[in-house]
């Protein structure tokens, strides 16, 4: 997905839910910090994971995956879709919602889509651990767009079983050492 085509899905989105305000927490956030230049592997997904604000009943979440979802006429006339997630979805460290990076100008006809900072949406990856998600942190750490201490920093403000924490600290320093070589 491109910066242009996940402003597409911000302003239907905001246009489906009536709102001003959504938050994208899948891989594509990293397109609010990174508009362009980011590695091939990042850019792959053609789907947005879409966090509603004040959905506590999934409901708005259902509307956005039903409206532009995948296999919906949206879908089928952009090759983009978009998926409404709830807050389960990604586990993330604390503090994440004060580091959103917003995207909103005129191709997003006044909505504003908060994406994750790419630190943030590491941790979330590393501890969701499947192999699509760890190639793309590991094609981030060698793009040099995180730093290693950010994210151990981070690592340390999440919810997570102490197995977890180790698992991803151990990827994130072999991620670093393979960068370095």
């Amino acid at each position: 997905m491109r910066r242009d085509e996940l402003e597409h899905i911000i302003r239907a989105v905001g246009a489906i839910l009536s709102e001003r305000d959504i938050i994208i927490v899948g891989s594509q956030s990293i397109l609010g910090q990174y508009p362009r230049d980011l590695p091939p592997v990042t850019m792959e997904s053609i789907e947005a994971d879409i966090l509603p604000l004040d959905d506590p009943d999934g409901r708005k979440a259902d509307m956005i995956t039903g409206a532009i979802g995948e296999e919906s006429p949206f879908h089928s006339s952009f090759n983009i879709w978009a998926h409404g997630v709830d807050e389960s979805t990604s586990i993330l460290p604390n503090g994440w919602q004060d580091r959103l990076i917003p995207v909103s100008n005129e191709n997003t006809w006044g909505v504003t889509g908060h994406c994750l900072e790419v630190h943030d949406l590491l941790i979330a990856k590393y501890i969701a651990g499947r192999a699509k998600d760890l190639a793309f942190c590991a094609s981030v750490v060698e793009a040099g767009l995180v730093t290693q201490k950010i994210l151990e920093e981070r690592l340390a403000k999440t919810d997570c079983t102490l197995q977890e924490h180790k698992q991803v600290k151990a990827i994130i320093k072999k991620h670093f050492s393979l960068q370095q070589r």
